[in-house]
């Protein structure tokens, strides 16, 4: 296997699908293998290991539970079915693990589960350069721009390298540029303000802390349109597509139940819920009820908030 050949079946990983939800399992599963990797030198992992901090990262970064009684062993089911030209895992006596066997947390420790990336593919890893090159990859496709850094620091790499090297995804999935032009006119079209809590803040003539958010993600087919975005200030941009906000089919702002904050600027957040969104300047197109449902489904961690 080459670096290319390896970016590009990352770039082809199967994604099993409830309905039309996305189910960003397997590339969690990997970037916490990279992660792992880069610190210790070894993907080499018992699901004991795996299960509670994969769980989180796909309960942090991934579409709401459907079955919130699995949430602490969601891990089971990439650790299962992870393409096997990447993961080989095993059970206590080392016959390999297959794909028809159960996803389930229970059956795995039973049988005493672990695994590690293949050979071949940790031989790659030892470039960095592979390493880094992987990680931007997966986060490109499945996720936002504003989810890069709470996934590095959760998975232990250094955001500021993924940047460090250009070049374009290989494989099936090429990276759609984003459309020139398209921050400026979200936020002259919310009168460079936060359509959620009204931050208007400027230095001279230059807005800051103002962001153009994708309601359906960029990387999931969302176009680059002002029917798919709002204007946003960093901290409620961020909330947004962690699925702590949402919106409501009228446009009113939802908190996901499952916020909790203490303090009075914390608690600033709870009082958002039941708020409706800022309007467009005339002329501008509200958002699409389309996106806003692919938000609800695919993002939000709902259920919402009681309304005060």
């Amino acid at each position: 296997m080459t670096r290319d050949e390896l970016l590009t079946t990352l770039s082809g990983l199967r994604q099993a699908r409830i309905g039309m939800v996305r189910a960003p399992h397997k590339p969690l599963l990997v970037l916490w293998l990279l992660g792992r990797f880069a610190a210790i030198g070894s993907t080499a992992v018992t699901y004991d290991e795996a299960e509670g901090p994969v769980s989180r990262l796909i309960n942090d970064f991934g579409p709401p539970m459907s079955n919130p009684s699995r949430a602490k062993q969601r891990a089971a089911m990439p650790f299962v079915h992870l393409e096997r030209t990447l993961w080989d895992p095993r059970d206590s006596a080392g016959r390999p693990i297959h794909a028809s066997d159960p996803d389930r947390g229970a059956w795995l420790r039973t049988h005493g589960a672990y695994g590690a990336l293949c050979p071949e593919v940790e031989r790659l890893l030892a470039d960095s350069g592979t390493v880094t090159a992987a990680a931007r990859l997966l986060l490109q496709q499945h996720f936002t721009p504003a989810l890069e850094t709470p996934i590095c620091d959760a998975i232990g790499l250094d955001v500021a390298s993924l940047g460090a090297q250009a070049g374009s995804i290989p494989g099936p999935r090429q990276r759609r540029a984003r459309r020139g032009g398209f921050v400026e006119e979200v936020l002259h079209a919310y009168a460079y303000a936060c359509a959620f809590c009204g931050f208007d803040g400027a230095i001279g003539r230059n807005p800051v802390g103002l962001e153009a958010a994708h309601v359906r993600w960029h990387s999931q087919d969302g176009p680059d349109e002002v029917n798919n975005a709002l204007a946003l200030c960093s901290l409620h941009h961020t909330l947004f597509d962690l699925g702590v906000l949402g919106l409501q089919s009228d446009l009113r702002i939802q908190v996901s139940h499952w916020y909790v904050a203490r303090s009075t600027s914390g608690q600033a957040v709870d009082a958002l819920h039941g708020q409706r969104v800022a309007t467009p300047r005339p002329g501008q197109a509200a958002i699409s009820a389309q996106y806003v449902q692919w938000h609800q489904r695919q993002v939000f961690k709902s259920p919402a908030a009681q309304a005060v």
